[in-house]
């Protein structure tokens, strides 16, 4: 296979606003080490030569074959004479269960790079319960492409029960909604089409398109959600073969998607031959017993099978359950099921099994969940407004984090800083489709309130050193959920 490789002009681009205090070589070094560990740079890729990466900087070869030597010093280059350098991954960094770069001896750092809680207290009764009915699935072939009929059966119900009705032939089980969204793709689309995506959103649907080669056009949402005329707009411009929403307690910024926009937006994509992929993985979890019902499923707008939804266990039960779902026209779940033997058979049975006890308890589960978050994100929304009331927000009615706007353009600079004190964030552009979004950092309020006391001094003294001096690490945050 061919070394792959980044040109000048292109690394230069994404180094952007690279300088900072101090030397400039180090300032490049920190620019160039903080791609590779947020993972915007790939592991063994071949570095411009320092003459043309000075060229495309505007700046000295002495700077960036400093810049190479530091970097080589820390093991995040490797360079041999007359061949080139590549990225590398120092000796003493690893990668941990969460996907993040550490280094082996790093204290353990507060986490609010993933929004998910931890796992209810019934999961360990809904296990013991799976273990016992799996011997009935031990005897035969153990694959279910399509899921097992139970687990399909109470996916199909939850949908009927929210006013759209669902029969199990409409409902594909999947290891988590991310491998459906991927698994969508991969059908619906092929190299070269468009996917129109929102604007800041779910950061893995960008990074999942491209990686299957597909043009990513965005639709910027605005501070009250999406506007209708503007979004149907788009998607007649673009015409895309599929556009990735997220209607319910939109991730990151909790907007719920007003009926009249999904229904014009269902239109608008029929009119342009595009399918509809809905991520519903929040739509449960309303906080408020006081806000208005969320608005029918996308779906209920779809007369022409456009609309797919997309289910996950993850965020309203546990993440390291890997069940999740779509809901679909059966006769394209039928092809989606064929095809899906070139990256697995289905999910597992017993995690299925697992999946089938706890929706057996959803509102047991639901409940407390509910309960405990409107609760942690007041205290959030309370401690934020006391200690760092220059920063503004929106109070989401569910979901499960808060989008804040920022007192400048800093949330990068911010997150390096918050790891020096102990604090793990996903920075802004993470969630955005080209990059932008620097005023913006997402705070989940899933953690305890504890610790969500404990992360917001951590900001604060984070906010503190952003203004006074430059972090001069890149924090890892190669993965958020």
């Amino acid at each position: 296979m061919a070394t792959r490789t980044i040109r000048g002009p292109q690394l230069a681009r994404l180094l952007a606003d690279w300088r900072g205090a101090g030397p400039e070589y180090q300032a490049l070094a920190r620019a160039l080490s903080g791609l590779l560990v947020d993972g915007r740079l790939p592991l063994q890729l071949r570095l411009p030569a320092e003459r043309e990466l000075a060229v495309a900087l505007g700046s000295s070869r002495t700077t960036v074959s400093a810049a190479y030597r530091t970097l080589r010093q820390r093991g995040f280059l490797r360079s041999r004479r007359g061949a080139g350098s590549w990225t590398a991954l120092p000796e003493d960094h690893r990668l941990t269960p969460a996907g993040l770069l550490t280094r082996y001896d790093e204290a353990e750092l507060l986490d609010l790079s993933f929004a998910a809680p931890a796992a209810p207290d019934v999961l360990p009764e809904a296990v013991a319960e799976a273990a016992e009915e799996l011997p009935r699935y031990a005897s035969a072939h153990g694959y279910f492409p399509m899921g097992i009929a139970p687990l399909r059966e109470a996916v199909a119900e939850s949908y009927t029960a929210r006013g759209l009705p669902t029969s199990p032939a409409q409902i594909v089980i999947t290891s988590g909604a991310q491998q459906a969204y991927d698994l969508l793709l991969r059908l619906l689309t092929g190299p070269g089409e468009t996917v129109l995506i929102e604007s800041p959103t779910y950061p893995n649907a960008p990074e999942a398109a491209r990686a299957q080669r597909l043009r990513v056009a965005s639709y910027g949402l605005g501070p009250d959600g999406w506007d209708a005329e503007l979004l149907t707009d788009t998607v007649r411009q673009v015409r895309p073969r599929a556009a990735y929403v997220c209607a319910d307690f939109h991730n990151p910024t909790g907007h719920v998607m007003p009926a009249e926009v999904r229904s014009r937006l269902v239109a608008a994509a029929h009119a342009a031959g595009a399918m509809v992929i809905v991520d519903e993985t929040f739509a449960e979890l309303t906080l408020d017993t006081a806000a208005d019902p969320l608005p029918p499923p996308v779906a209920a707008h779809d007369r022409h099978g456009r609309v797919l939804s997309l289910g996950s266990m993850s965020k309203a039960f546990w993440g390291g359950l890997r069940i999740g779902w779509i809901r679909g026209p059966a006769s394209l779940l039928i092809h989606l099921a064929a095809s899906r033997a070139a990256t697995d058979l289905g999910s597992p049975v017993l995690e299925q099994l697992i999946a089938v006890r706890l929706l057996a308890r959803r509102e047991q589960v639901l409940d407390g969940r509910r309960h405990a978050f409107a609760q942690a994100r007041d205290f959030l929304a309370a401690a934020l407004a006391e200690r760092l009331p220059q920063w503004r927000f929106r109070l989401p009615s569910g979901g499960v984090g808060l989008w804040l706007e920022l007192d400048a353009p800093i949330s990068s600079a911010l997150v390096r800083a918050a790891e020096a004190h102990g604090l793990r964030l996903a920075p802004g552009p993470r969630f955005g489709v080209d990059g932008v979004l620097e005023q913006y950092l997402r705070l989940p309020f899933t953690l305890p309130q504890a610790e969500l006391a404990c992360a917001v001094e951590r900001l604060v003294a984070a906010s503190e050193d952003v203004h006074t001096a430059p972090a001069a690490e890149w924090p890892p945050s190669l993965v958020v959920a």
